[in-house]
């Protein structure tokens, strides 16, 4: 029998993060406010991509060059990059280890976490934000947003997706993260006031003055009751939207008002695949970001998927990407006839057409994972100064589950780097992968609502829906630890990256885990505030 984290002993932090406190505070790595870049992270040990593996097929050259935004090009995450994964794995493991570099690998989770909110369950989260990814410090106080479910529905922890509301917390900017708690404000819109029935994942800028925009996926389930009763199964809808409203801060704390919502897109069945071409299809999870090259303009990355009907697409060279001769390399016919077609994940692009940013349109995807991965999920371009000059990094995060047959990753973070928004983009450490959590990539791949292994690493879905910060932080909420279900967020993890290559900074925290939600800011608007 399981623990269950919302019983009153796991709800306190544990006491090794009361020490951890003054570990945090003596630690200087947040990124210093530019106007046109973060300032880079510590850099890894070193930055030598990691040297080819016997036996197996090498990467795809990518160049990083940068096209205009615009232009016709979209960067391919190839097989060959993917394969790189195992490549870089540890084939003579027991059973249940983790097979994977301890660079990219992140450090377990105890079993005995807190709970973050005794009424709600916590999953994706992202921070109150401009521009530029500065993290905001409102009148003294630091703003979080999440994907919130009712611990108290009657449904299950892996029935929240169709329940999922976008909540806030807040949390004064001189709190100590490793013993104060993140106060939840409640969920942000009025009941029954945003496009569709049920919210998830995007992203939020503080505008000018008081002003914020909401920028989220407007999703619309059509069978929610029988979904929480088991059963269901009508595909939903899906829509990109935005709501400008106000924040607010007293002594009481962060409230927020004033909410109007607009939609931006819908999928266009060209570039993005639309619901009719596939119940499954992904269009989702908007980031909005100015880019220093081309001033003036507001863009958006998201997850979408390669437009045409499921099953329709055709494995090509490219999206292999194995160079001619390759004595590894996997032949096309061989590929198509594994089923890899039905994998057509993307990470799209739209540009603002105007300044309230309620008019949008498409442009060419930036990335896509056809034939290797179904989803990239909650993309970010981080901007970071490198030797003087801008280098664009794409995270996202994928599952080990929605990779193509032939493929093998884990739950985590990707990452890629290139000289522009639009760029051929080289996957970071020649693989794609920048962050995971411990699984042992020998062993089949699991899915965390699912019957898993008895052999696998338990930690194998302990974090997920990563969000890289300033600074190289990175937070993620917790899945499954050893059996043990979440709904919280998981302890603050840091990446050193540079020239493409990272590493888990270990020196970080204890043992490299930072506090549980640790989403620390680094610029201060409307002053620091006058509340004790």
């Amino acid at each position: 029998m399981h623990k269950h984290p919302n019983t009153p002993r796991m709800l306190r932090w544990r006491p090794a993060a009361a020490a951890l406190a003054a570990t945090v505070a003596a630690t200087a790595f947040l990124a210093v406010p530019s106007a046109q870049a973060n300032e880079p992270s510590d850099p890894p040990s070193s930055t030598q991509m990691p040297a080819p593996a016997p036996g197996f097929p090498l990467p795809t050259d990518h160049s990083q060059k940068a096209y205009d935004p615009a232009a016709d090009f979209t960067s391919k995450w190839t097989r060959a990059d993917a394969k790189q994964i195992m490549a870089q794995s540890d084939s003579t493991v027991s059973p249940g280890q983790n097979s994977m570099s301890p660079d990219v690998t992140m450090p377990e989770i105890p079993e005995d976490f807190p709970a973050m909110n005794d009424d709600v369950w916590v999953w994706d989260t992202w921070s109150l934000t401009d521009e530029n990814a500065n993290q905001i410090s409102y009148k003294g106080y630091d703003v979080i947003f999440s994907l919130v479910a009712d611990r108290h529905a009657g449904y299950g922890f892996d029935q929240r997706h169709w329940n999922a509301r976008i909540g806030y917390f807040f949390r004064k900017t001189n709190a100590d993260p490793a013993k104060d708690k993140w106060n939840y404000g409640g969920h942000l819109f009025l009941d029954n006031t945003s496009i569709g029935n049920t919210e998830w994942s995007g992203s939020t800028r503080l505008m000018q003055g008081d002003q914020v925009n909401v920028f989220y996926t407007a999703t619309t389930f059509h069978d929610v009751a029988e979904r929480n009763a088991g059963g269901g199964g009508i595909a939903p809808d899906a829509a990109i939207a935005k709501a400008l409203g106000k924040i607010h801060a007293d002594k009481n704390g962060v409230t927020f008002d004033g909410f109007k919502h607009t939609k931006l897109l819908e999928p266009d069945g060209k570039l993005y695949q639309t619901k009719a071409q596939n119940p499954g299809f992904a269009f989702r999870d908007p980031y909005t970001f100015a880019d220093p090259a081309h001033p003036g303009k507001t863009f958006m990355v998201f997850e979408g998927n390669t437009g045409g009907n499921r099953g329709d697409y055709e494995c090509k060279a490219e999206d292999l990407g194995y160079k001619p001769g390759d004595a590894n390399a996997e032949k096309v016919s061989d590929v198509q006839s594994s089923g890899a077609y039905y994998q057509t994940a993307n990470v799209g692009l739209a540009v603002a057409d105007n300044k309230d940013l309620t008019k949008w349109h498409f442009l060419p995807p930036i990335l896509s994972a056809n034939c290797v991965n179904d989803q990239t999920e909650r993309p970010q371009i981080f901007i970071q100064n490198e030797n003087g000059k801008n280098k664009y990094y794409l995270f996202t995060i994928s599952h080990q589950f929605t990779y193509a047959a032939g493929m093998r990753g884990p739950d985590g973070v990707y990452g890629f780097v290139g000289n522009g928004v639009r760029s051929d983009y080289q996957p970071m450490n020649n693989s794609g992968l920048a962050l995971g959590s411990p699984t042992d990539l020998n062993l089949p791949a699991n899915n965390p609502s699912g019957n898993l292994s008895a052999q696998q690493n338990g930690r194998q879905f302990q974090a997920y829906s990563h969000y890289v910060q300033p600074g190289g932080l990175v937070q993620s909420f917790i899945d499954n630890v050893n059996g043990v279900r979440g709904g919280s967020l998981s302890p603050t993890v840091k990446i050193n990256f540079r020239d493409g290559v990272s590493k888990v900074d270990r020196t970080f925290g204890k043992n490299g885990l930072g506090p549980f939600g640790y989403l620390p800011t680094n610029v201060n608007v409307g002053g620091n505030g006058l509340y004790k």
